[in-house]
């Protein structure tokens, strides 16, 4: 199974939000998840998908990543589904997600998707949302690993 990258605009400095994300990337085994962040540019969304596209660039150096962004109007699953999704992907393409600043995707961005992703209908603040989705990879993680963690 490939790394998962997760490339979120702004920094995480909320203590209480940081200390809830360490605790799910230490029960991540595999895949294996890390997260890029760039540079947040007051709304600026052309400056902020620069940031993204720089980030983006390096991560397909080797390969061409699928790159998932998380929007409001994008595909929900349920979870048992989106570990389906997801588990059946990354074997054959390094899934790069994406959450962009706080107006959304740049243009540049929106163009270079192959996929969009909603966790909900109800709108999320991104600190939160970052760590609901950091959650559900590994609620995926234990989906595929039938570990009672999703009951």
């Amino acid at each position: 199974m490939k790394d998962l990258h997760l490339i979120v605009v702004g920094k995480l400095n909320d203590t209480n939000i940081e200390t809830l994300e360490r605790d799910y990337f230490k029960r991540l085994t595999s895949p294996k998840l890390t997260i890029h962040e760039v540079k947040a540019h007051s709304e600026l969304l052309d400056k902020e998908a620069k940031e993204v596209a720089t980030k983006l660039h390096e991560l397909s150096i080797n390969e061409n990543p699928f790159i998932v962004l998380l929007t409001e109007n994008g595909k929900q699953f349920t979870s048992v589904n989106f570990s389906k999704w997801m588990n059946n992907l990354n074997e054959t393409q390094r899934i790069v997600f994406v959450i962009g600043g706080a107006s959304g995707h740049g243009q540049e961005i929106i163009e270079k998707a192959n996929f969009r992703l909603s966790l909900s209908e109800l709108t999320y603040p991104h600190k939160l949302a970052r760590l609901l989705l950091v959650e559900q990879i590994y609620r995926a993680q234990t989906i595929k690993a039938n570990h009672p963690y999703n009951k």
